[in-house]
C-alpha cells in the first residue's frame, strides 16, 4: 500500500489561516446567531485560523476585543444584534485600537450600513449567506491589506 511520503508534495501550500512563522491568526466572532458563528468557526478553522473568541451582542463584542487585544488579528462583526449593533461596536473598538481590522457581515438589503460601516473603518465586508470562499478571501485580505 503506498502511503503519503510516496507521493511528493508538488501542491503543498500553507493553510491561509497561518501566518508565515506557522503560528494562527486569531479571529473574534461577534454575531447573535449561533448559527452564523458556527459556520463562520468551521470555515475559518478548516484554513487553520484560530477562533480566538465569541459573543452574540456588540456589548459583549467590545468587551471580549479588550480583553483580548492585542492578540486578535481580525474580527467579524455581524450589522444587525441586540444590546448594541455592530456599527456602533465597530466604531468603539476603533475608539478603542484604530488598527482594529474589522469585516462586517451583513444581511441583504443592508447596503447602507454597510457603507457607513466602511466609510467609519472596517476593513470589509460579506454579505450572507456565508460563501466559504468570499469568507476567506475578504478576512485574508482584512489581514493582510
Amino acid at each position: 500500500m503506498k502511503t503519503k511520503s510516496d507521493f511528493p508534495s508538488i501542491n503543498t501550500r500553507r493553510p491561509e489561516g497561518q501566518k508565515p512563522e506557522g503560528t494562527p491568526y486569531r479571529i473574534l466572532l461577534v454575531d447573535d446567531s449561533m448559527f452564523v458563528r458556527k459556520q463562520l468557526s468551521q470555515i475559518l478553522t478548516s484554513e487553520g485560523f484560530e477562533i480566538a473568541g465569541e459573543a452574540p451582542d456588540g456589548v459583549e463584542g467590545l468587551e471580549r476585543y479588550k480583553e483580548l487585544h492585542p492578540n486578535v488579528d481580525a474580527v467579524t462583526m455581524d450589522i444587525t444584534m441586540p444590546k448594541m449593533d455592530g456599527v456602533t461596536c465597530l466604531g468603539k473598538i476603533l475608539e478603542f485600537d484604530k488598527d482594529a481590522r474589522i469585516v462586517m457581515i451583513s444581511a441583504l438589503g443592508k447596503q447602507d450600513l454597510v457603507k457607513k460601516s466602511i466609510l467609519l473603518g472596517a476593513k470589509n465586508y460579506i454579505v450572507k449567506p456565508l460563501d466559504r470562499k468570499k469568507v476567506l478571501e475578504r478576512i485574508v485580505s482584512a489581514i493582510k491589506g
